[in-house]
């Protein structure tokens, strides 16, 4: 190696954001191995790269004692002093080892090394970048289909998105951009893996924050979200500013905004309900878009009664008690339906 590798190095750690100090001492680390290996030798060495003129020399490390008994590790205190006369009973000589052939053994490691530490930055790079979007939304390409898995490309990562995590029904088809929701970034031997949802009720919640500025600005709060993806997701929102209805500003001027969202979910409904510290009220109005006539709740039991006209009862309760089950996942209350007619029973 020469001035002219030190130089190369220099740039490269430049271009890759890594310390040169860093490249140079892992090359070193190696050379020591790379040492024993081609001359079998059970020396205990050292290696040192001349940050200048990239010159290597291989150094063996002997201790300084009285009585000799293993000369690949120990220096007779005689011949020490025969180096230096600042040496004592103890101490560690330093004696250039440096094989002739050296040179091209230790440019091909170092190759090896820097090769290595480059993929491991960059990798570190692309972990970082996405570490920092877990539990927020990047839109995505789809690639491919593997065993079920769905594998999004994300700029210089390929995302997985798992069965569980796709939508029922949903197709996704080579090159669509999709927006998905980032659940976790791993650490892994072949580098970042990063687990990707289009189901988690976070995307919803990440989708509003982005469309609407009231939400983004904190004046809109969104207080809890119960989703079944591809059909149905209902939203509470409550806003601190007394003058702001919750309600319309998710909305939108003729609806302009929540239809991004549900253009961007495919079709899935989505009711947006003003929350309520009144547990009576907010049941009420999660139970959207039925009528209720009354809630009667049971503080205790976490539990409520409600009352809807005759011809809401099928309403509220939806499809295979799905407006029910929302209701009562939105709000964490159990809600037992009756219709009015049961109720005068």
């Amino acid at each position: 190696m020469n001035a002219e590798f030190i130089g190369a190095l220099e740039q490269i750690a430049k271009e890759k954001h890594i310390s040169t100090e860093v490249l140079i001492d892992a090359i070193e680390a190696a050379l020591i191995s790379a040492y024993k290996r081609n001359f079998g030798s059970s020396q205990n060495v050292s290696v040192v790269i001349d940050r200048i003129s990239g010159e290597v020399r291989v150094y063996a490390k002997k201790k300084v004692v009285e009585e000799v008994q293993n000369d690949l590790v120990e220096i007779s205190l005689e011949d020490a002093r025969s180096i230096s006369k600042k040496y004592d009973i103890s101490d560690i000589v330093e004696i250039e080892v440096t094989p002739k052939k050296f040179g091209r053994i230790a440019a091909q490691t170092a190759k090896q090394v820097v090769v290595q530490r480059i993929r491991e930055a960059e990798r570190g790079i692309i972990y970082d970048e996405f570490f920092s979007k877990q539990n927020d939304i990047v839109t995505g390409i789809v690639q491919r289909i593997e065993k079920k898995n769905v594998i999004v490309e994300m700029g210089k990562i390929e995302a997985i998105l798992a069965p569980n995590e796709q939508v029922p029904g949903e197709v996704y088809n080579f090159n669509d951009r999709i927006k998905v929701y980032v659940i976790e970034v791993k650490k892994t031997t072949k580098g970042p893996q990063v687990l990707i949802s289009r189901t988690h009720p976070g995307l919803v919640k990440r989708l509003f924050e982005k469309e609407v500025p009231e939400i983004y600005d904190g004046i809109v709060v969104i207080k809890s979200i119960s989703r079944e993806p591809g059909s149905r997701t209902k939203i509470a929102v409550h806003s601190v500013d007394p003058n702001v209805d919750p309600v319309g500003a998710c909305v939108g001027q003729k609806g302009n905004r929540v239809q991004v969202i549900v253009d961007e979910l495919r079709g899935e409904k989505i009711d947006i309900i003003k929350w309520s510290s009144d547990p009576a009220e907010y049941i009420a109005a999660s139970l959207s878009p039925a009528k209720v006539l009354k809630v009667e709740v049971n503080e205790a039991e976490k539990s409520a009664k409600v009352v809807v006209p005759d011809y809401q009862l099928s309403l509220a309760i939806g499809k295979e008690g799905q407006n029910a089950r929302l209701a009562a996942k939105l709000t964490g209350w159990k809600i037992d339906i009756k219709s009015e007619s049961q109720d005068n029973v």
